[in-house]
């Protein structure tokens, strides 16, 4: 297997997870206002409330920013000023996009994985929970979604670095093409 390919395969790999992690999380936007529909129609309804259920709503709220970011970056769905990058033609933007996954994204990410390895691993440690009584008792959870943010988002900025080397070195990063241009080296 040539470099190519396996470049290829590690990106589309790590493309996949990203995106069916992506679409499960999609299924919490609905849960989220669902809850909270509920919790309205219960406070101001029937005049009850319950800590756990507006803190789900907080748990959910973030689990689709922390754990859908990485597939929002895969579709390209991340605000961008792109005042010059929209009239770039594919190796100017592959360039932008390499330029700004490797000096930015990727250590960003890594920053934040490792400042947050402590704060996380120590909730573990006490598990902790809410600190509201009646609160959820898996705060500890909540904070691992910084983890995995961080990963999911170090990996899909891996597979944007493999997807902008591949189109500056003339190679679309569909397999199709890829294929054939490994048929016609050999």
């Amino acid at each position: 297997m040539s470099l190519m390919k396996a470049l290829l395969v590690v990106s589309t790999a790590i493309d996949l997870v990203n995106k069916k992690l992506g679409e499960w999380i999609s299924y919490f936007t609905f849960l989220m206002a669902l809850i909270t529909f509920v919790v309205v129609i219960l406070r101001y309804g029937f005049n009850m409330g319950w800590i756990a259920m507006q803190e789900s709503v907080t748990y959910l709220h973030a689990a689709v920013f922390l754990l859908g970011s990485a597939y929002t970056l895969q579709h390209d769905g991340h605000v961008r000023v792109d005042v010059f990058y929209r009239r770039f033609n594919a190796k100017r933007k592959a360039v932008v996009n390499l330029i700004g996954s490797l000096f930015l994204l990727i250590p960003v990410m890594a920053f934040i994985s490792i400042v947050s390895w402590h704060y996380v691993a120590e909730s573990w440690q006490t598990l902790e929970g809410s600190m509201e009584s009646g609160g959820l008792p898996f705060l500890y959870v909540l904070k691992s979604f910084i983890l995995v943010f961080s990963l999911t988002m170090l990996l899909q900025g891996i597979s944007e670095v493999i997807k902008q080397v591949l189109v500056l070195v003339g190679i679309n990063s569909n397999k199709a093409e890829l294929n054939a241009s490994q048929d016609e080296a050999n």
